[in-house]
């Protein structure tokens, strides 16, 4: 975290030190002539954690003659007479730099005392050394500026409440926390390890579009908008799915995408308009396939940021496999008693009553058991449970199961009471697939605005032959958030989406 500013700007409005500092900038071009923005690279040839790892070994006022050329952004400066102390920090550590007159000569350490100010940024040249009080430190002989900061940082920001002004601010957000910067570092992990897992696979990676004239492959409001030249409505895409199936149709074999989908649905510490999903899918394959897969994605992804043992929000979550695997049918019996094999459609509304649900008449059993999963075991399913046997009335895209065809070969993965991922074994009868997007329309027109489209080219494609195929989604944002104990789906992307200001 960062120290408190310089005692003459801790009690002056920032307004005020924007102008002072930009009227020093000024005065710096004129005076001097020199410009902090001119300079067009540093070579920065060491990182402050290799003098860590290699020069920790120092003690109390020692110094090695091994030139250090650095650079970062000053944190805090502590102006003496013939000495100055500053915090450095760069992208992955910090470090303090020790500048005497003696080291670096009068000019350039006087230029120093003058011209520069915490927040700026800074290339170093120095030895590394231990103080008599043994701080390792940088014992700096040159400093060049290299960009002027005209703004202050901020004063005890691990103490600042607002945390809108942190999403809003990202930048300086990431300046300020080096737990933030982590974070992403650990998403950028994740990223990259379900990358290498996919490919492992043999799967490859394609893109697909994130504009079209239709939105399709989940149940979801989309964004809307118009191209003028095509004189056509578009639509941002609520997920990849129908594209990536059509791709399977046309013998790619194992593809994946990792890439933005958007929902015009609430803002809350679960969902934000714009995410990050993966959508993989593979030729010859099952939802168990899938479902072992996913565990393999989860676990490895677990082992890159951290290990398996994690605490989310003050909770032990175990990411060691094997997960549980229950029906939904299962986790709602032990729930609330509620056997949808021993009941009618009218049995189940009365059921759904007596719990305090809010019926209209119309609900059909399976319906009902997806309101009781909903409000009595979801937010329940804290170690990571792989729920199968969905409803395929709730299913639109999923696999009839042979043996009873009222549910689905579909799972979703939740850990802490939220889904992770969804996956099914695909449906690929055309004529199937055509009635439950006429049932969708239906919906749609009744006035569901998350109901399915109707997608008559995805149906011609499924006419060309579509094989068995599995198929997976999960949710970037939402694992990234429970292997960095983040609270918020906010915490975890950069620039979150936020009213704009007043």
């Amino acid at each position: 975290m960062i120290d408190e500013k310089l005692p003459d700007e801790q009690t002056i409005p920032e307004d005020e030190i924007l102008k002072q500092r930009t009227d020093k900038l000024k005065r710096l071009r004129e005076e001097e002539g020199y410009d902090p923005f001119a300079h067009e690279q540093w070579k920065k040839e060491h990182t402050l954690d290799f003098v860590r790892e290699n020069f920790s070994h120092l003690a109390p006022d020692d110094r090695d003659d091994t030139e250090i050329i650095t650079a970062g952004r000053l944190m805090t400066i502590r102006r003496h007479g013939k000495a100055c102390f500053a915090n450095l920090a760069d992208e992955t550590s910090s470090m303090q730099l020790y500048l005497q007159l003696d080291s670096m000569g009068e000019e350039p350490y006087n230029f120093f005392k003058k011209w520069v100010d915490s927040g700026d940024m800074v290339g170093i040249v120095g030895n590394p050394c231990r103080t008599s009080r043994g701080e390792l430190s940088i014992l700096v002989t040159r400093c060049v500026l290299l960009a002027k900061a005209l703004r202050p940082l901020p004063e005890k920001w691990h103490g600042l409440k607002d945390t809108e002004i942190r999403y809003r601010q990202r930048y300086v957000d990431l300046i300020a926390n080096p737990d933030v910067r982590n974070t992403f570092r650990k998403r950028a992990s994740i990223i990259s390890t379900f990358r290498h897992v996919l490919e492992a696979h043999g799967s490859i990676e394609v893109e697909t579009p994130t504009l079209a004239t239709l939105a399709g492959g989940a149940n979801a409001r989309p964004f809307s908008t118009y191209h003028n030249a095509l004189g056509v409505n578009m639509f941002l895409r609520i997920a990849p799915e129908l594209y990536l199936k059509r791709l399977i149709v046309g013998m790619l074999g194992r593809v994946y995408e990792i890439g933005k989908s958007f929902r015009n649905e609430g803002i809350d510490i679960m969902h934000n308009p714009e995410f990050t999903s993966m959508e993989v899918y593979w030729a010859y394959a099952n939802y168990v396939d899938i479902m072992n897969l996913t565990e393999e994605l989860v676990v490895a992804s677990a082992d890159a940021v951290g290990g398996r043992d994690v605490v989310y929000q003050g909770t032990p979550i175990s990411l060691h496999p094997p997960f549980r695997r229950a029906t939904m049918a299962e986790l709602v019996k032990e729930s609330t008693g509620f056997e949808i094999c021993a009941v009618d459609d009218a049995q189940a509304r009365d059921f759904a009553r007596k719990k305090g649900l809010d019926v209209d008449g119309k609900e059909s059993r399976f319906i009902i058991l997806t309101e009781l999963f909903e409000t009595f075991v979801e937010d329940k399913l804290i170690q990571p449970t792989f729920v199968i046997g969905l409803p395929t009335e709730v299913s639109p895209l999923a696999k009839k199961n042979p043996e009873d065809p009222n549910f689905t070969n579909r799972f979703e993965l939740y850990i802490c009471g939220s889904e992770v991922a969804n996956a099914f074994s695909e449906l690929n009868d055309p004529l199937d697939q055509r009635e439950r997007f006429m049932d969708q329309l239906k919906k749609k027109e009744a006035g569901d605005e998350e109901a399915h489209a109707f997608d008559e080219d995805y149906i011609n494609a499924l006419e060309y032959g579509l094989p068995p195929t599995g198929g997976l989604g999960i949710g970037i944002d939402r694992l990234t958030m429970f292997l960095t104990d983040s609270r918020s789906i906010r915490d975890v992307i950069l620039f979150p989406t936020m009213r704009p200001k007043a």
